[in-house]
């Protein structure tokens, strides 16, 4: 957003926030700014909706009257020359402005292949009879989600997917035209952070929603198949699980002494800073994770699945450590633990990847293309 208002677009943001700040840079950036309350959407309204509707999920997660109003408010007292979704909650809402407005330029930013991500998740549940029942949702899911993702990339003008492989499977869907268009991050506040000793000297950390299947699959994971052979060759080791909302699977790890589940916390940087080893071991997902990102631009030494890595171009061995077996994984682990020169070789590798490759200054323009692209049609 930043980076269009930078360019001279006029920019109107419509979004969900249930304490909206009243004075943060977007009030710069943007000519008008209409925020709603999130909608409250139980248990009992997902299933609801999954017996008695043939929507996903996520195409009702943030369906709100309140926002439909607003909507049809600010399209009907402004002009506007394309209207950008980001995220398939969002973009269901495109259906109705494309009923409403016929001939208005739709954008729909992708930040994953929402029904491939379903696959990936049936995949990895199916195999575990306690998984049965999410195996099960994911299967509905992905069904559901193949034909609303691909109603959603009909009628925009243009997809944005954020990687080449969410490209190619967004494409199956029709024939928009799709522009990958990376998640980026300001790299230049990661750069100098200095190193954080509160958290022992072997120290892996994992940061992301704690309440997310694949993330709460991760850490389950490395929990119970690869840390054991890690503690066997580091006794000392504490393994930091950072993010909001941990689900109640974790709550059995709270036991092991060498496992701490922080829940949310002000600032995810002092736990990038005091990372020996940061961990991406993800068994399921698509687009590409910001988490990752982050973790690289501060000069951590990584160790990631296939997965986890997917769609950012990474070479194992050089920006990071690539392993998707529990014995290489915690190989890899080790070896980071046991080499300081290898883990900073392996974090400035990484750190100039990502400011070649993912600082916005590379990203935004790729962004600005394709509302030039627009603009001239």
């Amino acid at each position: 957003m930043r980076g269009a208002a930078e360019a001279g677009h006029s920019l109107h943001l419509l979004c969900f926030a249930a304490n909206p700040p009243t004075n943060t840079p977007l009030h710069k950036w943007c000519t008008g700014i209409a925020i709603v309350p999130p909608p409250t959407r139980h248990i009992k309204d997902r299933l609801r909706d999954l017996a008695l509707t043939s929507q996903p999920d996520m195409g009702r997660r943030f369906w709100s009257d309140v926002m439909v109003e607003e909507l049809r408010k600010l399209l009907a007292e402004q002009t506007f020359d394309v209207v950008h979704a980001e995220s398939l909650e969002m973009a269901a809402y495109l259906p109705l402005i494309h009923e409403w407005y016929p001939n208005l330029p739709l954008i729909y930013g992708s930040l994953n292949a929402e029904a491939d991500l379903q696959r990936t998740m049936f995949s990895t549940d199916r195999r575990n009879p306690q998984r049965f029942i999410g195996a099960v949702y994911s299967w509905v899911q992905w069904r559901r989600l193949t034909r609303f993702e691909g109603h959603i990339c009909d009628i925009a003008a243009h997809v944005l997917a954020v990687s080449a492989p969410d490209r190619a499977l967004l494409q199956k869907w029709s024939s928009t035209p799709v522009t990958v268009v990376e998640n980026g991050i300001d790299t230049a506040p990661y750069v100098q952070l200095p190193r954080n000793q509160d958290l022992g000297e072997q120290a892996i950390v994992f940061t992301g929603t704690m309440d997310y299947r694949p993330n709460v699959d991760a850490v389950m994971w490395f929990a119970e198949a690869i840390l054991p052979a890690i503690v066997a060759q580091f006794p000392d080791v504490r393994f930091y699980v950072v993010g909001q909302r941990p689900h109640a699977r974790l709550d059995p790890l709270r036991d092991n002494p060498h496992i701490v589940i922080t829940g949310a916390v002000p600032e995810i940087a002092p736990y990038l800073q005091g990372a020996q080893v940061y961990i991406a071991p993800l068994r399921m997902g698509s687009g590409t994770r910001f988490k990752l990102l982050e973790a690289m631009a501060a000069g951590c030494g990584v160790v990631s699945t296939d997965i986890g890595a997917q769609g950012l171009g990474v070479q194992s061995g050089h920006e990071m450590l690539i392993a998707d077996t529990p014995a290489d994984f915690a190989r890899c682990v080790n070896n980071l633990l046991a080499d300081e020169s290898r883990r900073k070789e392996m974090g400035a590798a990484a750190r100039q990847f990502v400011q070649t490759h993912f600082d916005w200054s590379v990203i935004v323009p790729r962004l600005l293309g394709v509302y030039n692209q627009l603009d001239r049609h």
